[in-house]
Formats: C-alpha cells, structure tokens, sequence
C-alpha cells in the first residue's frame, strides 16, 4: 500500500471522528505517520481534558483501525 493512500484512509478517519471532538469545544490535527504509528495532537478543549487518552484510544485509535487496518496504534504529541 501507497503512502497517499495510508494518508488518505487516516485524514477519513479523522474526519469522521472530529465532528464529535468539535463539539466539545476540540478538534484533532493530523501531525504525520512513521511506520503503523500515527502522530497526533489534541487541540482546544481535548488538551486539558481529563478524558483525552480513554477518547485517542477508544474513539480516535478506533475510528483510524476501523479505516487503516495495519495501524498498531495513535499517538498525541503534548506541547
């Protein structure tokens, strides 16, 4: 599998995910992807949420292996 089309079903996954994260006043930016890892980072309400990690495992690192099987996992770059 292409590159472009790893980063084409991750950017989808994100997509699908960011509405949920807008809504509580968050969003989710899509920092890169080195090998089955991608990379990250939490914005606005999701930075200092007391939930983030349980919403990267259960909703983001979900949603994206839904999308890109061959993800072993998601990972949030913190300032």
């Amino acid at each position: 599998m292409t590159g472009d089309v790893l980063l084409q079903q991750v950017e989808k996954a994100l997509e699908e995910i960011r509405p949920f994260l807008q809504s509580d006043g968050g969003d989710i930016a899509l920092e890169g992807i080195e090998g089955n890892t991608v990379k990250v980072r939490l914005m606005g309400a999701c930075v200092g949420c007391s939930v983030n990690q349980m919403t990267l495992k259960r909703g983001v690192e979900l949603t994206v292996k839904k999308y890109a099987p061959q993800i072993e996992q998601v990972i949030n770059l913190e300032d």
